[in-house]
């Protein structure tokens, strides 16, 4: 029986390789970050440096000492997200169960994860090379561990052989970019269900 992971049981991550910071210093940065989620859901990239600081109950200095550009900060959101998804990648190689059905239900948790973001939507949908570059290394090991679960699968005989960690990404990105569209006929879970079944070995 496969077990399910459970979307509302993820919370954010922090880089275990980021300099301490004391306390006080932590929580503005939290603060922060809060702050940049809330005013990118309802400003997009439009968002500006001076809203996240009033969001976030901070001066604008403080945001600028944490994040020197609104690029910077940018790049933190879209690298939490990461972080978070291989939160649940690693959860997601040890359940037991079919291992196709394993990695269709992790996408189903992080994209409900992203449905619940409107911020990272906008970031990710707005988000150039040089964003994604900053990100290089939660990408890279975000898609390890997606390598690792298509491997299973693929070994299992129920994924397509010519799937790679490159497809996975691109079709939950595809998911993400539905979700701002709340016309007759855009529904991102049916977007995804399609995809997933895509992916299902013949």
């Amino acid at each position: 029986m496969t077990e399910t992971l459970n979307p509302d049981s993820v919370t954010e991550t922090s880089s275990e390789s980021e300099r301490p910071l004391r306390a006080d210093a932590r929580r503005n940065r939290e603060r922060i970050l809060e702050g940049a989620r809330l005013v990118f859901a309802e400003s997009g990239n439009d968002a500006q440096m001076d809203d996240v600081a009033r969001r976030a109950g901070v001066g604008v200095g403080t945001v600028y000492r944490h994040f020197p550009t609104k690029e910077a900060l940018m790049v933190e959101l879209v690298r939490q997200k990461f972080r978070l998804f291989a939160v649940t990648a690693r959860e997601a190689l040890e359940c037991e169960g079919e291992p196709f059905d394993v990695l269709a239900e992790l996408l189903r948790v992080n994209a409900e994860v992203a449905a619940r973001d409107a911020a990272i939507q906008h970031v990710l949908a707005g988000a150039g090379e040089h964003i994604w570059a900053q990100a290089q290394r939660e990408q890279e090991e975000l898609n390890a561990l997606s390598g690792a679960l298509i491997a299973r699968a693929q070994r299992a005989g129920t994924m397509r052989p010519d799937v790679g960690p490159a497809d996975i990404s691109m079709l939950m990105c595809g998911v993400c970019a539905t979700m701002a569209h709340k016309g007759p006929g855009f529904d991102w879970r049916r977007h995804l269900e399609h995809g997933i079944e895509m992916l299902r070995a013949r």
